[in-house]
């Protein structure tokens, strides 16, 4: 997990929230939107005082946000969009301690153009069900992706240089 990646100990909380986007919801306010909501719930959740931290990730492809892929037919068309195309990652994380603050990371993704056969070899694995945009890039998504720029971590849905300085301030 990335948080131990840095050190952090940590305890989960399952939450349950709508993670859909409003009409005309830019992509950056949906985001910020649901790490807030998801904080929030986590709070109401938490049996303890210490600092609650959520995150969320978009897929953000012509200003227009990318769901997860729920079936094998979501993840080849998302694939086949993103194919060739540079597309934005947008993550928000959370936290709250004594006062609730947000931060943003945006991360530029290239897709290399992809044949029929690359998503269909893709898609076969199961692996794109169930992730933003049809694709991990800390799996075997990492094959599609021709140049990345920003946050490999904020990727993966938790950036984590805007995550340490949030913990850092929270003490």
């Amino acid at each position: 997990m990335l948080l131990k990646q840095i050190g952090i100990e940590f305890e989960v909380i399952n939450i349950d929230i709508d993670e859909s986007v409003n009409k005309n919801e830019m992509p950056s306010d949906y985001i910020h939107r649901i790490s807030v909501e998801k904080a929030r719930a986590g709070k109401e959740l938490s049996k303890n005082n210490l600092p609650v931290l959520a995150a969320d990730t978009a897929i953000v492809l012509d200003n227009v946000v990318l769901g997860k892929a729920e079936c094998k037919e979501d993840a080849i068309h998302m694939l086949n969009e993103l194919s060739g195309r540079t597309h934005d990652v947008l993550s928000a994380v959370t936290v709250i301690g004594k006062k609730e603050i947000t931060k943003a990371n945006i991360s530029k993704v290239t897709f290399k153009v992809l044949s029929k056969d690359d998503i269909s070899h893709y898609c076969g694995t199961g692996e794109p069900i169930g992730k933003a945009g049809g694709y991990a890039i800390q799996g075997k998504g990492a094959i599609l992706i021709k140049k990345l720029e920003g946050s490999y971590s904020g990727v993966m849905g938790l950036p984590l240089e805007e995550t340490y300085q949030l913990l850092s301030d929270c003490g």
